[in-house]
């Protein structure tokens, strides 16, 4: 087996992903309810597009974290590799929806 050591800066850096995930998805989320409810700009389907994203985003995931054990990779990047899809859907996500801005009236 070859066994790789744990890079203390690599899982700081997963962190740092996590964190910065965390606070995008709840930007998101407050658009997408403000859009639901009338306050927010969003297209008309917002809400299909919210549904149909995760699944691909799951997916993504599980393939890319599985690769990566198969190959070998240590532990952060196993997790690093998790973590790309889901960035990259938040990441747009809120720069798409914070560019549409409130409602004006």
């Amino acid at each position: 087996m070859n066994f790789q050591p744990l890079r203390p800066i690599a899982l700081w850096g997963n962190a740092v992903e996590l964190g910065m995930l965390a606070i995008e998805a709840q930007a998101v989320m407050t658009m997408r309810v403000m859009g639901m409810s009338g306050l927010w700009s969003v297209t008309p389907g917002e809400s299909r597009r919210m549904l149909s994203e995760k699944a691909h985003a799951v997916t993504k995931s599980a393939t890319n974290a599985t690769r990566a054990s198969l190959r070998g990779d240590p532990p952060d990047k196993v997790l690093a590799s998790a973590i790309k899809p889901f960035r990259q859907k938040t990441r747009a996500n809120a720069r798409r929806l914070g560019k549409r801005g409130m409602k004006v009236t």
